[in-house]
């Protein structure tokens, strides 16, 4: 066979694409957080502290964007710009929702506790809530923002505090609470939760409430991803009828090849649109004139090759572009950064967290994925993820007192 002949091969030509790509993706990808390409050693040490330094930073410009509202004599202060202000924060004070002749349609409850002071967590997360609900304009005028303080010392919870100022708020502990007050961890994290899902119901009465965790910082679509639903997707029954909808999943477990069944079918589908785009332009590169399905198929294998290597949380960044493009699956099991009820979903599952106690193992989003299939119930997950989450100490699995934290 002549060489002309063969570099002209269509085989030839895909050896060649799957060589390069294997060749130079690692080299390509390996600083992608969520590839599984990613190095470790390579990248995560640097990725961990360029985060931390980002986070102390945003933290300390949400501590004096907050200051400059409450108080603004403290806006030359340097002292002031990295200490919160101590406050005298009561239960008893009286809620500061305004009355409104519309009923509440979204109120979105911040549950907080103590974390690490110097990130002021709570506060990175009042304030982009804040910009989101000043960039959305009248469309969000029905929306309230409530803080729930369930720090066992609530009056020691200083962001909290400067909050109640400004914001509605709650506390769940009138008194100093000791941790072996507790049954363990788990139960009183639930009990929490239940609190500020019933304080939220009994002092706004919404349509929806987005239970949000202190560490979870909201995107700038977040809002565009809540009206998609409820007035797109979900017509006819509130969360057509789910008992809440996931806005955060952790990025490491969105691969491709995880338990989830329709994320296999999304996977062949990449495969299958890419493999006839790719199939198009090969053939009028080369003017082919005839569709080949066995150059179709090795284009489509490769398409979902390289959406593996690349990282699947990579291309649900993609649908950004319009909420039109927003994936709404069945929810998975993992996690409550961010959870939408609505009011009637609220009422269950209050009821189904009240007969249920958690423990190691059986922390609350497991055990509330669980009473979903026992009660033959369902829930949702919409992808991409709407909050970042933040809070890097808080998701820590058996690091030593005074180790430097890592993103995985």
């Amino acid at each position: 066979m002549r060489p002309s002949v063969l570099v002209n091969s269509p085989v030839c030509h895909l050896l060649l694409m799957f060589s390069l790509t294997l060749f130079l993706a690692p080299f390509c990808f390996d600083s992608l957080l969520y590839s599984p390409l990613f190095s470790r050693s390579l990248h995560l040490r640097r990725l961990s502290r360029e985060f931390l330094l980002q986070n102390l930073q945003a933290g300390a410009d949400a501590l004096m964007y907050f200051q400059q509202r409450i108080f603004p004599g403290l806006e030359n202060s340097n002292d002031a710009y990295n200490v919160s202000i101590p406050c005298t924060y009561k239960e008893s004070k009286s809620l500061l929702s305004s009355p409104s002749p519309e009923s509440i349609q979204l109120v979105i409850t911040i549950i907080t506790t103590r974390r690490r002071p110097e990130y002021h967590y709570l506060l990175q997360v009042a304030r982009g809530f804040l910009d989101r609900l000043s960039e959305c304009g009248n469309d969000c005028s029905r929306f309230q923002i409530f803080i729930c303080n369930v720090d066992p010392s609530p009056s020691y919870h200083t962001d909290a505090c400067l909050l109640s100022k400004i914001l509605p708020s709650v506390e769940h502990y009138l008194h100093d609470e000791q941790e072996d007050s507790f049954p363990n961890r788990f139960e009183r994290e639930k009990q929490d939760y239940a609190f500020c899902l019933s304080r939220t119901l009994d002092a706004f009465t919404p349509d929806y409430v987005l239970l949000v965790e202190d560490d979870a910082v909201p995107h700038t679509d977040i809002f565009r991803a809540f009206f998609q639903l409820v007035q797109v997707r979900f017509t006819n029954a509130p969360l057509g009828g789910g008992l809440y909808a996931k806005f955060y999943h952790p990025e490491r477990l969105q691969g491709y090849l995880n338990p989830e069944p329709m994320r296999i079918l999304e996977w062949f589908g990449v495969g299958i649109l890419s493999g006839f785009l790719i199939n198009w332009i090969y053939c009028n590169l080369f003017h082919k004139q005839r569709f080949s399905w066995h150059l179709f198929l090795a284009f489509s294998a490769y398409s979902m090759l390289l959406a593996e290597l690349i990282g699947r949380h990579y291309l649900l960044e993609l649908r950004r572009i319009s909420p039109a493009f927003y994936n709404v699956v069945p929810a998975t099991e993992c996690c409550t950064p961010a959870m939408l009820f609505s009011e009637t979903s609220v009422r269950r599952t209050l009821a189904y967290l009240e007969e249920i106690t958690c423990e190691a193992g059986y922390a609350k989003d497991t055990a509330l994925y669980k009473e979903l299939s026992k009660r033959g119930e369902w829930a949702w997950a919409i992808e991409p993820n709407m909050v970042t989450h933040i809070g890097l100490f808080s998701t820590l699995r058996g690091a030593s007192e005074g180790e430097e934290p890592l993103l995985l």
